[in-house]
């Protein structure tokens, strides 16, 4: 992947009239369904409005972050206080963690100190002293933490502990800084308020398969046109790596928050919450790798999207005092997309009552709706794809839209309090199948294709079975790229046994 097609993502300009012409779709959509349509089922009709009013929800906030991309922070070239550079590491290849401590050794900056914090011992890893010896060949710091307790959270708490430079840059053990990284981020701190300063993730080895592409292209809206936007807002989201924290700002809040498995997203939510300033800064300053394998991949988007909820069942967002409106509709629109699982799942399944029951939650003939809904979809895609400079890909919705029972597992997690370990993941690819990772998706094929039948045999080929046949097609077409890469071995024509899992989704607790 060249740097010139993959820093596109960056590149993206709204077009208003787009924008405005969107957010009226959507509420005119809404409106003619929940007012001009005769409800069918009352139970199923509630449902549907519900789930509109989530889309609503998620249409206006996009279009109200994305509105102006133009902000810049004040910066300050001729700042260059000290910095301590710390490197995350619980486990992962020698060889990987030694070219992100080379990389970060040979950053050009005055006046820095590079500190891997290894947290192999606590985490049961056989490669700890290992670590320490590379960091000592190479020239650069090793604290090994003794002692468990808050994960990766715990880790730079410690690392705090033993350092004293004013400002911190954290890095994971695969995310590989460019050599003007500090150059170009530590002159926003000149003004004093400045808690964090944040810089995009982005995967180097997006291109290998279609697990990683499918994560990548994921995470282009956000690191693209959505984290722009939050900077005008004070709102930047803190990613856990390639950020660097003013030291001040840090201890205010208790360190790095140890109580939640999304802890930067808390923390940056604590430092707002306190009046700290943040950036984001729209550059790939540091390059790192997207998980190899589904599962992998898995672990991942559920620990986001645990941590996400946290924020709005554990932490009360939406009853916090200190933040402005505008970041608590920040906080509270990134969190929420982490629901958009239930209403998938409502919605993929309002077809399937359909086929089983005759059940509609709205009373209509012909395709008067698909006639209503169609103008209003292509309007909403297309102003995706434009204000992400062309970016958002149908792979990537098929994994947003995929990842449902993802959200929902987590949903659930969340309102149980069910507690999971912080799970690192993995830097290298887990060969195989994973058909339980994809179960909820066969089982719904399986439903649809027995529906069909017996709606056939109830009412033949009716307008009605049409239109909710045309909706199964289309779910099933959505899921299918997100299927394909949890059957990898399959995807490339070579059948093999399917990892068992049991051992697989266990949380590490470090």
């Amino acid at each position: 992947m060249s740097k010139l097609t993959s820093h596109l993502f960056l590149r993206s300009e709204p077009r208003i009239n787009f924008l405005i012409a969107t957010s009226v779709a959507s509420l005119l959509y809404f409106l003619v369904l929940a007012l001009l349509f005769t409800p069918g089922t009352k139970i199923l009709f509630g449902v549907l409005i519900l789930g509109e009013v989530f889309h609503v929800w998620q249409a206006l906030t996009y279009i109200y972050t994305v509105w102006d991309l133009e902000y810049q922070a004040p910066f300050d070239g001729s700042f260059e206080p000290p910095v301590d550079v710390f490197i995350t590491v619980a486990g992962e290849p020698v060889s990987l963690v030694k070219e992100t401590a080379q990389a970060a050794r040979l950053m050009d900056y005055p006046s820095f100190n590079v500190f891997i914090l290894n947290d192999g011992y606590v985490a049961n890893k056989d490669n700890w002293q290992e670590m320490e010896k590379m960091a000592k060949e190479i020239g650069v710091g090793c604290l090994t933490r003794k002692v468990p307790g808050g994960a990766k959270a715990g880790n730079i708490n410690h690392g705090l502990s033993l350092t004293h430079f004013p400002y911190v840059a954290v890095f994971d053990a695969d995310h590989v800084p460019h050599a003007d990284f500090l150059k170009k981020t530590m002159g926003y701190f000149k003004d004093a308020k400045t808690g964090f300063v944040q810089t995009p993730q982005f995967y180097k080895n997006a291109p290998l398969n279609r697990t990683t592409r499918g994560a990548w292209e994921q995470q282009e809206l956000f690191y693209g046109p959505i984290c722009r936007g939050k900077n005008r807002l004070n709102s930047a989201t803190m990613c856990g790596t390639n950020m660097v924290l003013a030291r001040r700002a840090l201890e205010e809040v208790g360190g790095m928050c140890t109580e939640s498995i999304a802890e930067d997203f808390a923390t940056g939510l604590f430092m707002h919450e306190r009046g700290w300033k943040s950036v984001y800064v729209p550059e790939v300053l540091a390059e790192g790798l997207a998980p190899e394998d589904f599962l992998s991949y898995y672990k991942q988007q559920f620990r986001w999207a645990r941590g996400a909820l946290d924020v709005i069942f554990k932490y009360g967002l939406i009853f916090r005092k200190g933040l402005t409106l505008a970041q608590k509709i920040q906080y509270l629109s990134s969190a929420s997309f982490f629901l958009s699982g239930v209403v998938v799942l409502v919605n993929i399944l309002l077809p399937i009552i359909f086929l089983y029951t005759g059940l509609v939650p709205i009373l209509l003939s012909g395709m008067l709706l698909a006639a209503l809904f169609l103008p209003y979809i292509f309007i909403t895609l297309y102003t995706l794809s434009l204000t992400s400079n062309y970016r958002f890909t149908f792979e990537a919705l098929s994994f947003a839209m995929g990842g449902f029972w993802i959200h929902v597992s987590a949903l659930w997690a969340a309102i149980t309090g069910t507690s999971k370990g912080f799970s690192i993941t993995s830097k290298t690819g887990v060969r195989g199948n994973f058909p339980a990772l994809i179960r909820p998706h066969v089982v719904y094929i399986v439903l649809a294709l027995v529906g069909i039948l017996i709606a056939l045999l109830r009412e033949g080929f009716s307008p009605s079975v049409m239109n909710n046949l045309a909706w199964v097609i289309v779910n099933i077409s959505i899921f299918i790229p997100f299927m394909r890469a949890a059957m990898p071995e399959l995807d490339r024509g070579n059948i093999s046994l399917p990892v068992t899992l049991d051992n697989e989704l266990s949380y590490d607790k470090a």
